[in-house]
């Protein structure tokens, strides 16, 4: 029996293969040639793919200012620190703080009790004083007639001179101490020796002030025109000696500067180089310099902080592309170029200040060549793209997806764009990031 079954089992596996056999010799070179012929048809489509899509601008050639910026802290022209020069109780305090006051407008009050009758009793000595120095006229001359005539001793004509003498000085000192006396009973009226804007109150009614307890009270600051120092490196400060040669009114006209606020925003009014310090900080290298603005409307305010911004040369036949189109791959900036053929090539380049949205390009690009703005991570080199001219997006067209209500995330994203606009409308100044020069 068991050679039976293995008789069968080895004929039964001779019909299988005898049966399947065709069939792989047909079904093989059929599924090879399907392959081929998929294979073949995806590198045709890869080949009739269309290039990528790109947008360029053109390499734009002119003259560009250079500007230097500084961080600037604002101060008035004049501080005066108000004092109390005579020591009693507060008893009143006649301005509003924060205030514009005036020159000789009295500030505060002490308690002038003290002093009026301290006034009085000058007072009273020197009348005390002046009737001695009147009794001792009167003798000296009676002695004299009485000296000439040898009736009196020479000593009695010396005594009575030296008399009258010391009786005069004594109406001197009680007459200084009068005007002491007036003095002090003025300073419990406290004025402002200036103009300006008077700060906080530093003592209240009712304490004690004066040398050696509260000696300050306020400060009253000028501020139109109003200062902004600045700290100059040692090496511009030299650079700008060397240009000595100019007319000073040139000079003046190039160093104008502008002010840019903490919100960004320019300050329509622009400054003149005021004065240098003596010397230069051995601590930091610097030298602080002062840059005076006007100040209408007292609008700045000490304190505040802002960038002054000056165009201290201008580059002639300058190489600009937008800040966009240049990329930086390990520390080295590079621009996609397309050429004629819309063949792109990739260059390193060497740039330098930034104007406004573009970006100086010493070496590396030509004038009229096209760069990539967008699409630039798209490129390769010696890649076929389809070249659009870019055109940036005007500021109103972000306005419009705020008339939507249903869109929330971008009408609170577009809100503070058309704030800015908003502060920004009466200073028709460009904005602070752009012509700060910044050497790569």
């Amino acid at each position: 029996m068991q050679s039976i079954g293995v008789g069968c089992r080895s004929e039964f596996q001779q019909r299988v293969v005898f049966r399947f056999k065709p069939h792989l010799a047909v079904v093989i070179p059929l599924l090879f040639i399907v392959f081929m012929f998929t294979v073949m048809g995806c590198s045709k489509a890869a080949q009739e793919a269309a290039p990528p899509a790109v947008e360029v601008t053109t390499v734009i050639q002119k003259d560009v200012p250079v500007y230097q910026e500084w961080i600037g802290t604002l101060d008035g022209m004049v501080n005066a620190t108000i004092r109390a020069q005579v020591q009693g109780y507060l008893i009143k305090q006649n301005y509003k703080e924060g205030d514009y006051v005036k020159a000789g407008q009295v500030l505060f009050e002490i308690d002038p009790r003290t002093f009026q009758a301290a006034l009085e009793q000058a007072q009273g000595q020197l009348e005390a004083q002046q009737a001695r120095w009147t009794t001792a006229k009167a003798n000296l001359a009676r002695i004299k007639p009485l000296a000439e005539k040898n009736a009196v001793s020479k000593k009695d004509l010396d005594d009575s001179i030296g008399t009258e003498q010391a009786a005069k000085a004594a109406v001197l000192s009680a007459q200084a101490a009068v005007d002491k006396a007036k003095l002090d009973l003025g300073f419990t009226r406290i004025t402002s020796p200036v103009e300006g804007i008077a700060g906080l109150a530093k003592a209240q009614i009712g304490n004690l002030v004066g040398p050696g307890v509260t000696e300050e009270l306020t400060t009253v600051s000028t501020v139109n025109p109003i200062k902004a120092y600045i700290q100059v490196s040692e090496q511009e400060y030299i650079q700008s000696g060397r240009k000595g040669e100019q007319k000073a009114e040139q000079r003046a006209e190039q160093l104008k500067g502008e002010l840019i606020l903490a919100d960004g925003s320019v300050y329509p009014y622009k400054g003149t180089f005021g004065f240098a310090d003596r010397q230069i900080d051995v601590k930091t290298g610097t030298m602080k310099v002062a840059v005076i603005f006007p100040n209408p409307g007292n609008f700045l305010r000490p304190g505040q902080y802002g960038k002054i911004r000056t165009a201290t040369s201008v580059r002639k036949n300058a190489l600009l592309v937008p800040q966009r189109a240049v990329g930086e791959v390990q520390g080295k900036y590079m621009v996609a170029v397309v050429g004629a053929d819309n063949k792109v090539d990739i260059r390193p380049v060497q740039a330098a200040e930034r104007v406004d949205s573009l970006w100086v390009i010493l070496e590396g690009l030509k004038p009229g060549e096209r760069v990539v703005v967008e699409g630039i991570q798209k490129v390769r080199p010696g890649m076929t793209v389809t070249a659009k001219p870019f055109a940036e997006a005007p500021a109103k067209a972000e306005a419009k997806p705020e008339a939507k209500p249903e869109a929330k995330p971008e009408a609170k994203q577009e809100a503070k764009p058309e704030a800015k606009v908003q502060e920004k409308a009466p200073v028709p100044q460009k904005s602070a990031e752009p012509a700060q020069a910044e050497k790569r």
